[in-house]
């Protein structure tokens, strides 16, 4: 069957073009044209998308798709690497994600980046990591994968650091930068031994190599484990996490689309592409369901304590990327992604919806100066309400379905998985304890703000309408069910567990959730006993804890640990030894060395240069007599040598 044209190659390409016209002329155009621009080629990879689904959907396609760009794109010895791009139900959920909620972050943008300086800057950033995103999900190989990944680590750098003036936004972007290049370097290791193992980069191949092995841990563990140092940094695991929370300098929709719903989910769709080689090596799966469940259990405490509104969500923000690496340690890899797509949804809200706060508040961003913001932002609460419900794991909500999925499969996952479970259920309660208190101290109460001559205002529809999209999408994103979607991404990640096929059938299935929902509640309760009716309550329960509470507002003192285990010795090395003694002692050295010998070299050939003709035909004539005598040496030497030749032979 001819299948119709998928334009696959256009789905980056069309926001790359709107990186370079707002990046080469962006500066000169009107701000109405530069968001034209900006969100006109988004769409159009959006309306491309919508239609190859459509496509699948109506049995017009079938998948999977390859189509190679470039062939022999890089060839070394017999190492051929296409520049392919793939298209099957995985990526086309990715590319539905990528394309649709980053086309509402950009609607967002408008309105709230207003008034900032660098408006075509920004919104070139932003095509320019849709671009990098887009190339990362569709790429059929391990090298054009991480094209597509240092791509979104440079633009995130960028946008980080959007604020030029800001030395916090700086060196934000520095830290996220560096921490980045760590697991990147990780991830370059599992290339190459990719490569050596299995002489390939595609990843079909190299899982078609895999289904004809019995092969089993060892060099299959050792590529697990390197992928999985990469994907710790991209998606703000343990022990990389560090970066996340500091990337809150940039800009609000920075935050909902890259730190949120897009480029910190990298890693998790990497190990689920990836998961043929990760079903090889049961360690390599413990060690991330182990990474996943404590990163999710760390964050949560440490966001029980935070005050910056977009903190709150940062650190929510691990936590959740952490249930991510517990499905997916638990070979639960749909429900992960189910995770990741519900996620998106509620998660680029929460952060939407506390730009709307920060907006409607004069950039204010502690939650200790708001407070009964529902009546004079009530879009906003209500929107960001369905947030908070759907993160917190309430019925109908999406968080719900996805996260109960996650549950449910790591308690069906053994011993281990039951601990893990319990981990997971205990931070679900926590989640809703710190999301329901951001809700409270928000919206809340009598107005904490210093600035009284200062009213709250509703934000502008441009940044609403996202807002009620995204809300509505929080609420009904999961009633699709894990059995549909796992059924969808079967032929790509395996079928889904049966509930009735496991131990305990579809009756363990409801216990766990009704007892998902009763630890939600609790949470929520302890919220409302906590800051309903103000903060005393929780300021006494601190005070009686001062230890407790003075180890979570210092996060655990992690970014000291670091700093002074790793960033002071490097620093000091970097200081004395390559700066004393490589750049001072060799680089320096060397160039004085070099300008000594060109300075004595000059002193003795300027001693010729006297100006005097006498002099200098003396010197022409001692060196026509010095080449008149090395001639006739040569001459006579030769001769000699020839005549003694001649004797010898006769």
């Amino acid at each position: 069957m001819n299948q119709p044209a998928l334009f696959l190659p256009l789905i980056p390409l069309l926001p790359f073009l709107g990186f370079l016209l707002n990046g080469l002329i962006g500066r000169r155009l009107p701000k109405a044209l530069v968001s034209t621009i900006a969100l006109l080629f988004p769409l159009l990879s959006f309306g491309i998308v919508a239609r190859d689904a459509f496509l699948y959907w109506s049995g017009a396609i079938t998948f999977p798709i390859i189509e190679t760009n470039a062939p022999a794109w890089i060839t070394a010895g017999p190492i051929h690497i296409d520049f392919t791009f793939a298209l099957d139900q995985l990526t086309l959920v990715m590319l539905l994600i990528i394309t649709g909620v980053g086309f509402l972050i950009h609607i967002y943008s408008v309105g709230y980046m207003a008034h900032e300086e660098g408006y075509w800057r920004f919104f070139a950033y932003l095509n320019l990591f849709l671009f990098f995103m887009l190339v990362l999900v569709l790429a059929e190989n391990v090298l054009l994968m991480f094209v597509g990944w240092e791509g979104v680590g440079l633009v995130s750098y960028l946008l980080i650091g959007f604020y030029l003036n800001r030395d916090s936004a700086a060196t934000a972007g520095r830290k996220a930068f560096v921490v980045n290049r760590i697991g990147d370097f990780g991830f370059l290791l599992g290339i190459f031994l990719f490569l050596a193992h299995f002489g390939s980069l595609s990843f079909h191949t190299i899982s078609g190599a895999l289904a004809n092995s019995t092969e089993q841990g060892g060099i299959l563990t050792a590529i697990a484990l390197c992928l999985v140092v990469g994907a710790c940094g991209k998606s703000a695991q343990i022990p990389l996490y560090i970066w996340l929370p500091d990337a809150m300098e940039g800009p609000t929709p920075v935050s909902a689309l890259i730190h949120a719903a897009t480029m910190v989910t990298a890693g998790v769709y990497m190990i689920s592409r990836t998961h043929f080689l990760f079903d090889r090596s049961p360690f390599a799966l413990a060690v991330i369901a182990i990474i996943g469940a404590a990163t999710a259990f760390f964050a949560a405490t440490v966001g029980l304590v935070q005050t910056d509104i977009k903190r709150v969500l940062a650190y929510s923000t691990i936590s959740q990327l952490g249930y991510m690496f517990l499905g997916c340690g638990v070979a639960a890899y749909s429900a992960s992604v189910f995770h990741l797509v519900t996620h998106a949804f509620f998660k680029a809200l929460l952060f939407l919806a506390a730009g709307s706060v920060i907006h409607g508040m004069s950039d204010q961003q502690d939650m200790r100066k708001m407070g009964g913001l529902r009546k004079q932002m009530p879009v906003t609460f209500w929107t960001m309400t369905a947030g908070v419900f759907a993160i917190a794991g309430f019925f109908p909500f999406a968080g719900f379905f996805s996260k109960d999925a996650i549950l449910y499969e790591a308690f069906q996952a053994g011993s281990l998985g039951k601990l893990l479970y319990a981990v997971g259920l205990f931070t679900a309660f926590l989640t809703s304890f710190y999301m329901f208190r951001l809700w409270y101290l928000t919206f809340f109460g009598e107005s904490r703000s210093d600035n009284h001559e200062h009213h709250a205002h509703e934000s502008p529809w441009s940044m609403l309408t996202p807002l009620v999209i995204l809300a509505i999408l929080s609420v009904c994103g999961g009633w699709i069910g894990i059995e549909r979607f796992g059924g969808f991404l079967a032929p790509v990640i395996g079928p889904v567990a049966d509930p009735a096929a496991l131990p305990g059938g579809k009756a363990l299935d409801i216990t766990l959730s009704v007892v998902a929902v009763v630890v939600a509640a609790l949470g929520w309760f302890l919220a409302h006993t906590l800051y309903s009716k103000g903060t005393e309550k929780a300021e006494k329960l601190a005070a009686s804890m001062p230890a407790l509470h003075t180890i979570l507002v210092k996060k655990y003192g992690i970014d000291e640990l670091y700093a002074a285990v790793i960033v002071a010795p490097l620093t000091l090395f970097a200081r004395y030894i390559l700066g004393w003694v490589g750049e001072g002692a060799i680089i320096r050295g060397s160039a004085w060395l070099l300008a000594g010998i060109a300075t004595l070299c000059g002193e003795l050939l300027r001693r010729w240069q006297s100006g005097n003709i006498r002099s200098y035909s003396a010197w022409i004539a001692a060196g026509a007599a010095v080449f008149l005598i090395f001639a006739a040496c040569t001459y006579f030497g030769t001769a000699g040598l020839a005549i003694h030749f001649n004797w010898m032979g006769q």
